[in-house]
């Protein structure tokens, strides 16, 4: 396994590069880059049928700088110099405990107000070169996908508060001997909480600006998909903890590498099991027995649905039959997963099952419902 960028390159290159750096982070930025992507794409495809349409703004040009944006830009500026210039002189502790470097109150005072002064100036001097002798109200065009930049930016910080409550409630007894460690910690995210909150956001800053909620969650299913895919890559490689049950089956094909059978996780992230022999890393553990390896079950999964969504969005002419096609595939892929897949359970009347299992089969109750909807209000939604 490869907890981190520097492991991997270790592995590709044979070179040691100290790197601060977790490969689950990588790729989970390289899930919204993926997501942006498709977004993207389908944001402009749907304003060039005239499915969606740009909006008109006013702003207003060359008002000189505020204090208010000074002071902003200032306390900005103090917080990254100061955890920077920190990080940079502690450069050993930074790659093997960054989150502790970046989470502490420790810092480089020096580095912050040097960076406040450069963040302050800088503003400064790009208001004052736009200045004009009297500010003057313009009137600018913004088309849906220009809105990408600020969506991506609200579904990240949402959809990982989101991630981090409902982890936090499907480990409710580990969070309560530990709550600041557990809502501080960037380990331990549950995807439907990140889906749940990330997705309310971006929906309440799309119809904002125009564009209507069936609307952009049909924009979104493809893309949620190959995010999703994407994402668990970074799972499978860091071994996050989110695989399967003990799996002591034997090949159903030999041509079957193990590892796609049957894994143990050495030098998994979570740091469980049992000490790996010879091992001086930090992550030097290993799973006593191997497991079904369900994180790139579902990469492989996932972008399979991925291809189908982005094969038939096209054909789908009903606002909201492509989002609750998505919940379908959705519930039902994570549900049959949850059957191999460790995690907690909750026993209501007697039946055990996990928060996965309840939230994806309300995801598949959902999209079978908004299906039925789209197709029984066909003709109301034509105009839609």
């Amino acid at each position: 396994m490869f907890p981190t960028v520097s492991h991997f390159l270790n592995y590709l290159f044979g070179i040691n590069v100290p790197l601060p750096f977790n490969t689950f982070g990588v790729f989970v930025a390289l899930a919204f880059v993926a997501g942006y992507w498709a977004f993207t794409k389908e944001l402009k495809r749907k304003e060039a049928l005239g499915i969606l349409h740009p909006t008109k703004k006013l702003i207003t040009i060359g008002e000189p700088v505020t204090a208010l944006e000074l002071a902003s830009n200032a306390f900005f500026g103090f917080i990254i110099g100061y955890k920077l210039i920190y990080a940079l002189l502690n450069y050993k502790l930074f790659v093997s405990d960054a989150q502790t470097v970046l989470l502490s109150l420790k810092g480089n005072l020096l580095g912050g107000i040097a960076l406040a002064a450069l963040f302050t100036y800088w503003d400064y001097r790009e208001k004052e070169k736009a200045k004009l002798p009297k500010p003057k109200t313009v009137e600018v065009t913004v088309h849906p996908y220009e809105l990408m930049s600020n969506l991506i930016v609200w579904a990240a910080v949402w959809g990982f508060l989101g991630a981090k409550i409902f982890d936090n409630l499907e480990h409710w007894d580990s969070f309560i001997k530990d709550p600041i460690g557990g809502l501080l910690s960037f380990s331990g995210l549950t995807f439907y909480g990140g889906l749940i909150c990330g997705g309310a956001a971006v929906l309440i800053i799309a119809n904002r600006n125009g564009i209507k909620p069936l609307h952009m969650l049909d924009v979104g299913g493809p893309g949620m998909m190959l995010a999703y895919s994407v994402g668990r890559i970074g799972c499978h490689l860091s071994g996050d903890g989110d695989w399967g049950i003990p799996n002591l089956n034997p090949k159903p094909f030999t041509w079957l590498p193990d590892w796609l059978w049957a894994y143990t996780y050495p030098n998994n992230v979570a740091m469980e099991g049992n000490p790996m022999k010879d091992c001086i890393d930090k992550y030097c553990m290993e799973l006593a027995h191997p497991v079904y390896p369900t994180p790139i079950y579902e990469v492989f999964l996932a972008f399979i649905i991925f291809l189908i969504l982005w094969k038939i969005r096209k054909r789908i002419k009903l606002p909201g039959m492509m989002f609750g096609i998505y919940l379908m595939f959705n519930g039902l892929e994570r549900f049959f997963i949850e059957l191999i897949r460790v995690n907690s359970k909750y026993t209501v009347a007697g039946i055990p099952f996990t928060q996965a299992e309840l939230i994806s089969t309300l995801l598949f109750i959902s999209g079978c419902l908004l299906v039925a909807y789209s197709i029984k209000n066909k003709e109301k939604l034509a105009n839609y």
